[in-house]
């Protein structure tokens, strides 16, 4: 790491190892050794300092890690300049730098720095097992480790509870040579809690808070593996989205984020929310490419999933980093603009920016086709995000919660059997744990400021019994007829004259969860920064089931025009500012519209 100067570990570590005999000139400098006489700028944010100052990150061993990617961090690894136990080191470093203030990590490995070690050693033996092969990653604390670490949903109720095993995920990232860091902050039980929240705050894992602006909404639930990578605290994580939980935090973070088609990655040993829309993606900055690198370590068939069986046939022999592309693979591509979808949702200001990228796509040469909109265009909440939608409109049968909260109860109970140490093994369990340790759970309304309904959404589940009545199966078939053949692949037909992708503005919620209901590919690149708020928003591409290829192609071509013509739209031009960094709001769902 590099380190002030004034802070001299390199004669505390020459007075250790001469193994000199304790004397009082001895016994000083050894004290003085440990004296950081300089903390400006890496280790103290400086009162008024720019927000560039304000949390600089330090060299790594005199290497720029800052805003690497994956790419220039194998660079660095393969020429020699680091080691992954080097680089793992220097990541640790910037979470003790920013942990106090963003609080992006839940729990560290304890046995990152083993894990490194090994993998060094692989690669001094000449074997190097994928573009990921000692690079450090977080998962968010739902998705199940079997090591030192906990997975709790950020939850007291699973303090010390045993999982079964690894992930599916975790374990073909464990094959691909990624160095699994540590878990991730996040919305506690991934929102399934309650419904009047705070996002990104859990009981184990406090509030995690978005470096753009301290005292809005940081994004949910996969807050704290967006967080991280937005702040180079590690170079990509994982989180999981039921509706919205990756693509929100990504975008409002300045990052990319990638949330697959349900069943290309196994969720098998993720704390579950619903069959149908679950689904594990990524946060990855700062590229496409880099989730692309993730996303070909991930997908494949479980047999603990059965899901994962529909992407037979439907994936690249190659992986999707052969998708990867240039800013002329736009030439004569198909774009469709549901404008009044989801676009006249957008307020003008990002309206104006989407419009500007929808336009120097166009003079790339691709061809933009507006008005290919969703059938049934009633299903869309033109109030923002609103997963009961059906139910407010007087249709308990027409809405995603409706089938949600019976898949959670049943889910739940189904992931609690295989977990051992704990007494928690249903719905019920984890409701009564709440109201027996109210002072700090918040289990009943108006006891935590982070749930201000206590826990309404795990009430609402519970009185379902989970039971699939017929009102299940019609909310079901509802969903996915309207989102799926009269939703987004309507739109794509686009009446006889199809396009390849739609383009949608992320930071409008109905354009996500039509895609989460559908249980469809989104992927969002960062676009630019809300002059009111001062956080960011993305621009999103749509497809349909197993379009990833696709996505890769285009977001990747989008990111290259961007790059190569030195648009201002850009994650470099965008670094966070901030804001309030040293207030301790909790966040709350009412925000400035905009935010």
């Amino acid at each position: 790491m590099a380190l002030s100067a004034a802070f001299n570990l390199a004669n505390l570590a020459n007075l250790v190892a001469s193994g000199s005999k304790y004397n009082s000139s001895n016994a000083t400098a050894f004290a003085n050794a440990q004296i950081l006489n300089d903390p400006f700028p890496y280790y103290f944010p400086r009162v008024n300092a720019t927000p560039a100052d304000l949390f600089a990150m330090p060299l790594c061993h005199g290497v720029k890690i800052e805003e690497a990617s994956i790419d220039d961090l194998q660079s660095f690894l393969g020429n020699g300049s680091l080691t992954s136990v080097q680089l793992v080191s220097c990541y640790i470093q910037r979470e003790f730098q920013t942990g106090q203030y963003i609080h992006s990590i839940l729990e560290l490995n304890p046995d990152v720095l083993d894990i490194a070690a090994a993998l060094d050693k692989e690669r001094c033996d000449g074997q190097v097992r994928s573009p990921l092969h000692g690079i450090p990653f977080l998962v968010k604390d739902n998705i199940a480790s079997k090591d030192k670490m906990q997975t709790t949903a950020g939850s007291w109720a699973l303090q010390g509870s045993v999982v079964p095993r690894d992930s599916f995920v975790v374990h073909k990232l464990r094959e691909a040579g990624a160095v699994l860091m540590g878990k991730a902050t996040l919305s506690e039980w991934a929102d399934m809690r309650s419904n009047n929240y705070s996002e990104g705050y859990s009981g184990r894992g406090g509030q995690a808070y978005n470096s753009y602006n301290f005292t809005v909404n940081p994004g949910g639930s996969s807050s704290g593996s967006a967080i991280s990578v937005s702040n180079n605290v590690v170079p990509f994580a994982l989180g999981t989205e039921t509706d919205g939980s990756v693509i929100n935090p990504a975008e409002r973070n300045a990052v990319v984020g990638f949330k697959p088609t349900v069943g290309l990655t196994s969720r098998a040993g993720v704390i579950p929310e619903s069959t149908h829309q679950g689904t594990n993606l990524k946060n990855d900055n700062p590229s496409v490419r880099d989730a692309t690198y993730a996303l070909d370590a991930i997908y494949g068939v479980d047999p603990r999933d059965n899901y994962t069986s529909a992407q037979i046939g439907k994936t690249p022999k190659n992986g999707y980093a052969s998708f990867l592309s240039s800013k002329e693979a736009l030439k004569g591509a198909r774009f469709g603009i549901p404008w009044s979808s989801f676009w006249t949702q957008a307020d003008p200001e990002q309206l104006a920016v989407l419009t500007e990228i929808v336009q120097a796509m166009q003079d790339a040469g691709a061809i933009i086709v507006n008005g290919t909109e969703l059938k049934d265009q009633y299903v869309i909440s033109p109030n923002g995000w609103n997963w009961d939608y059906g139910t407010t409109r007087g249709y308990p049968n027409e809405s995603e919660y409706t089938y949600v909260k019976v898949d959670f109860y049943n889910n739940i109970k189904t992931y609690l059997s295989e977990v051992t140490n704990t007494p928690m093994r249903s719905l019920e369990d984890i409701v009564q744990y709440n109201i027996d340790n109210v002072g700090t759970e918040g289990g009943t309304p108006g006891i935590a400021p982070a749930f201000g309904s206590g826990q309404d959404g795990f009430l609402a589940s519970l009185a379902t019994g989970g039971i699939m009545n017929s009102t299940y199966y019609e909310a079901l078939a509802f969903c996915h007829r309207t989102t799926r053949e009269d939703g987004i692949d309507y739109a794509l037909a686009n009446n006889g004259t199809p396009v390849d992708l739609l383009l949608a503005p992320p930071d409008v919620a109905p354009s996500y969860q039509i895609a989460a209901q559908a249980g469809y590919p989104v992927i969002t690149i960062p676009a630019y920064v809300h002059s009111l708020s001062g956080m960011p928003y993305g621009f999103s591409f749509m497809g349909t089931a197993f379009s990833e290829a696709k996505l890769v192609k285009y977001a990747s071509a989008l990111e290259d025009l961007l790059r190569a013509t030195n648009s201002k739209y850009q994650r470099k031009n965008t670094p966070p500012q901030w804001e309030g960094y040293l207030g301790r709001v909790v966040p709350t769902a009412n925000q400035c519209y905009g935010c």
